[in-house]
C-alpha cells in the first residue's frame, strides 16, 4: 500500500467507521475503512463476557440496515452486538482494511496523508471514527499497590475466573462496574467505590424500555442546543437497572466513597477510613489518544476535539461518534447513524467543489476535462 489515494479515509471501524462508510458507499463515494482489530466487532468482542447493552434490540440499528423487525424486545449481549455489526460489514461489502493502526495523520498540499502500519494512504478528507474506548484509564497511584493483590481494567476484565480468592473492590460505579459487582457479589464479598452519590434509572417503566420513554418524551434525540440537552450533557449517565441498587439494600455490594490513594498496601478512602483488597477492578473509565493526530488546531489543551457536531475548523477533517456529539444518542449505536448523515452533507459538498477545482485546473492547463465521476462513483 503505498500513496493510494481515496476520496475520504474513515479511521476506526467500529459502530460509527461503518455507518460512515454505509453512507459513502451508498453515495457512491470512494472510501475506505480503517480498523486495527483483526475482525469487525472485537471491539465488543472482547469486552467482560456478562456484558448486556441497556438499550433494546430494536434500537441497535445502523443506517440503511433492513435487517431484523424493529420490534424485536429484550436487550443484546456483546455478542450478538459484535455478531451484528459483522454481519453489517459483510452483508453491505463495505470497503474495510482491518489489522491497520494508524501512526500519524498531518497535511500536505492540500491532502490529508495517513501513515499507517501497513503503509501510506492519502485522502481529501478524513473522518476520525475511534469512539470513546481508546485509551484504559487508571490512576497513577494504582502503581503503588502490592504485587499480591490482583488489579486489572474492566478493558481487560472477563470474568470471576481471573481473579484471586478474596474480595473485590470495583472502582467506579458506572453501568460496568455496577454490571460487574452484581456479577460477583454471590460468591465474594464486593466493594464499589464511587466518586459521587449514585442515581439509578429504571430500565423497563410501565413494561417499555425507558429508551421508548425517551423517545416519546424527546429526550433521547435532544441535541446540545437545547435546554434538556444542555442539562443533561452536564450530568453523569445514571446507573440504568434495578440490580445494584437491589444489592446495595441487602448488604451484599457495600458501598465506598472514593479511592483517592494506596498507602501500606491498602486503598484510602476520600471520606476517610482504608480498605484492604485481593482484587481491584478499575472502572475508571477511558481517555481519549490522539497522539498520532499531526494536524494543528483540532485538539484543545486537554486533547479533546474541538468541532461542531463533528466538524472540525480544519477542512475535511471531521469526528463520529464521540459522546454528546451533538445529542443523547450520538455514542450509541442506534443514534450514530444521523451525526454520520450530517456529516455526509459537508463531505458531498466539499467533494463536489474539490472536483469543481480540478476541472478549472485542467481547463487552464489545456488537458483533459475529467467529470465528477473521478471522486464519486455513480
Amino acid at each position: 500500500m503505498t500513496d493510494i489515494h481515496h476520496s475520504v479515509v474513515v479511521i476506526g471501524a467500529g459502530q460509527a467507521g461503518l455507518a460512515m462508510g454505509a453512507l459513502l458507499q451508498s453515495a457512491g463515494i470512494d472510501y475506505l475503512i480503517l480498523g486495527q482489530e483483526g475482525k469487525i466487532g472485537d471491539t465488543w468482542r472482547y469486552r467482560y463476557d456478562s456484558l448486556v447493552l441497556f438499550t433494546p434490540r430494536w434500537l441497535n440499528r445502523l443506517p440503511l440496515d433492513a435487517g431484523p423487525p424493529p420490534q424485536l424486545d429484550g436487550y443484546p449481549d456483546k455478542d450478538e452486538v459484535a455478531a451484528y455489526l459483522e454481519h453489517y460489514a459483510s452483508s453491505k461489502q463495505l470497503n474495510v482494511m482491518l489489522n491497520t493502526r494508524v501512526l500519524a495523520l498531518h497535511q500536505h498540499e492540500g491532502s490529508f496523508v495517513l501513515d499507517t502500519c501497513n503503509g501510506k494512504l492519502m485522502a481529501d478528507s478524513v473522518v476520525i471514527a475511534t469512539g470513546p474506548f481508546q485509551k484504559p484509564y487508571v490512576p497513577d497511584f494504582a502503581a503503588k499497590l502490592p504485587s499480591d493483590i490482583l488489579q486489572i481494567h474492566t478493558a481487560h476484565y472477563r470474568s470471576a475466573q481471573q481473579l484471586q480468592p478474596g474480595n473485590v473492590v470495583v472502582v467506579g460505579a458506572g453501568n460496568s462496574g455496577a454490571q460487574i459487582a452484581v456479577e460477583l457479589c454471590d460468591t465474594r464479598p464486593v466493594h464499589v467505590s464511587a466518586g459521587r452519590p449514585l442515581s439509578f434509572m429504571p430500565q423497563t417503566l410501565f413494561g417499555k424500555s425507558i429508551f421508548w420513554w425517551f423517545q416519546k418524551l424527546g429526550i433521547y434525540g435532544a441535541h446540545i442546543n437545547t435546554a434538556v440537552g444542555r442539562r443533561l450533557s452536564r450530568r453523569p449517565d445514571p446507573v440504568i437497572g434495578k440490580a445494584l441498587k437491589q444489592r446495595l439494600k441487602r448488604g451484599q455490594v457495600r458501598l465506598l466513597s472514593r479511592v483517592v490513594d494506596v498507602q501500606d498496601g491498602e486503598l484510602m478512602l476520600a471520606e476517610g477510613g482504608r480498605l484492604a483488597a485481593s482484587n481491584v477492578i478499575w472502572a475508571t473509565g477511558f481517555r481519549s489518544d490522539y497522539s498520532w493526530l499531526q494536524v494543528a488546531n483540532v485538539l484543545d489543551s486537554r486533547g479533546k476535539p474541538l468541532h461542531y457536531r463533528g466538524v472540525t475548523e480544519v477542512p475535511g477533517l471531521f469526528f463520529l461518534g464521540l459522546p454528546w456529539q451533538y445529542s443523547r444518542k450520538s455514542a450509541l449505536i442506534g443514534g450514530v447513524g444521523d451525526d454520520a448523515d450530517h456529516l455526509m452533507t459537508i463531505l458531498v459538498e466539499r467533494l463536489a467543489k474539490l472536483e469543481g477545482c480540478k476541472q478549472q485546473s485542467n481547463k487552464g492547463e489545456g488537458g483533459q476535462e475529467y467529470g465528477i465521476g473521478s471522486h464519486i462513483q455513480h
